[in-house]
C-alpha cells in the first residue's frame, strides 16, 4: 500500500509571515489564506506553483443496478462515456474553461469502446457484482484497480502536472458510496442515502431499503477498509481511491470533487490518514449526505452551489479560487515592499 507522509511543516511560520505581510489586514483574505498556506506547506515552497491541471473522470458500472436503485439503465454509463469523448458534457466546459487537461478513464464500463485519443482503457472488469448478494468485487480486483490509479497520476505527474481533480460517472455509483459512507461512518444507511440521479419517493424508499439489506448483509468488513471497499465500491470509485493516494504521496494538490468522490477520499483516508493534508474540498453537494461526510472528514469546502453533477464538476469550478491563493501569495505586495504602513 502507497505509504503518505505528512506535509513538511518546516516553512510553515515562514509560509504564515509572507501571508500576514501582505497587504491587507490579518485574515482578510479568508479562505484563501488557509489554502496559500497549505499549498505552500505541500510543495514545501514560499512560492507555490500550480501547473498543467489534470482532471481525470473514471467510469465504471455497478452491478447493484439490477435492484433498481437508479431511474437511469446502465446504458447510460457508456453514452455519458461517449458524450465526454464528444466534447459534450459539463466537465468538458468546465475543464476547457479554467484549463484543465482531461482524461476519460474506462475503470470497469459494461461496453467495449473505440480506440479514442481522450480515453484511457484501464477495465477491470465489466462491471461491478450485485454486492446486495455478494462483493462487488474481487481482492485482486481492488488492487488491481487501485494500482491503476496511483499510475495513472504518476503518468500525468512525470509529465509536469501537480494538480488533481478526480471526477466519476457510473449508474448506480451513488449507492455504492452510500454504503461506503454508513460503514465507514458508522452511520445509518438513512443519513447516507439520497436521489442520486433523480429518484422519486417510492424509489428512495426502495433504494434505502435495498442498501440496508446489503450493508446488513455484509456486517462484518467493516474494521477493514479494504474490504469494504472491496464489497460496496465500483471499479471507478477504487481506481480513485488510488490515484488520491498516488497523488499525495508525490505531494500533488488534490480537489475533491462531490459525494461519490468524497467516499473514495473516505476509504483513502482510512488506509492513510495524511492524505487529507493534501486535500482542498471544492463544494457540498446537494446529495444528501455529502454534508454528514465533508463534517466527519472535518472538511470545509469552498463553494455551496447545490451541484450533484459529479464528473469533477464542483473541482474545475473550485480551481479559480485556488489559483487566486497561490496568485495572492506570489504576486500580491507586502507593507514593506510597498511602502505601506501596517498596524500599529
Amino acid at each position: 500500500m502507497l505509504q503518505i507522509n505528512p506535509v513538511s511543516s518546516g516553512l510553515k511560520s515562514a509560509l504564515q509571515l509572507a501571508i500576514n505581510s501582505k497587504t491587507k489586514p490579518l485574515g482578510a483574505l479568508g479562505a484563501l489564506e488557509t489554502i496559500a498556506l497549505q499549498i505552500g506547506l505541500i510543495q514545501n515552497t514560499l512560492k507555490p506553483q500550480l501547473n498543467n491541471p489534470m482532471m481525470l473522470v473514471f467510469a465504471g458500472d455497478h452491478g447493484i443496478v439490477d435492484e433498481g436503485v437508479s431511474p437511469f439503465p446502465q446504458a447510460v454509463t457508456a453514452q455519458m462515456v461517449t458524450n465526454f469523448l464528444a466534447g459534450g458534457a459539463a466537465i468538458n466546459v468546465f475543464a476547457r474553461q479554467n484549463g484543465f487537461g482531461l482524461h476519460i478513464v474506462d475503470s470497469g464500463v459494461n461496453h467495449t469502446f473505440d480506440q479514442h485519443a481522450g480515453l484511457i482503457d484501464a477495465k477491470v472488469g465489466f462491471g461491478t457484482r450485485n454486492f446486495l448478494h455478494e462483493p462487488a468485487m474481487t481482492l485482486p480486483q481492488c488492487e488491481q484497480a487501485i494500482t491503476r490509479g496511483a499510475e495513472l497520476v504518476t503518468r500525468s505527474i512525470n509529465t509536469g502536472s501537480n494538480v488533481f481533480g478526480f471526477g466519476e460517472m457510473g449508474i448506480g455509483n451513488t449507492s455504492s458510496a452510500s454504503c461506503l459512507m454508513s460503514v465507514l461512518c458508522d452511520l445509518q444507511i438513512e443519513e447516507c442515502v439520497g436521489r442520486g440521479t433523480g429518484l422519486d419517493d417510492r424509489g428512495l424508499v426502495k433504494k434505502i431499503g435495498i442498501l440496508r439489506q446489503a450493508v446488513a448483509h455484509h456486517s462484518l468488513v467493516a474494521d477493514d477498509p479494504m474490504k469494504v471497499l472491496m464489497t460496496f465500491g465500483g471499479f471507478e470509485i477504487a481506481m480513485m481511491v488510488g490515484a488520491m493516494l498516488g497523488a499525495a504521496q508525490k505531494q500533488a494538490v488534490i480537489l475533491i470533487d462531490g459525494f461519490i468522490a468524497t467516499s473514495a477520499l473516505l476509504v483513502a483516508a482510512k488506509m492513510q490518514p495524511n492524505i487529507l493534508q493534501y486535500c482542498i474540498f471544492s463544494h457540498c453537494s446537494d446529495e444528501s449526505g455529502h454534508k454528514l461526510m465533508l463534517e466527519h472528514l472535518q472538511a470545509k469546502p469552498l463553494l455551496n452551489l447545490d451541484l450533484r453533477l459529479g464528473e469533477g464538476t464542483g473541482a474545475a469550478l473550485a480551481y479559480p479560487l485556488v489559483q487566486a491563493a497561490a496568485n495572492f501569495l506570489n504576486e500580491m505586495a507586502s507593507f514593506e515592499s510597498a511602502g505601506v504602513s501596517g498596524k500599529s
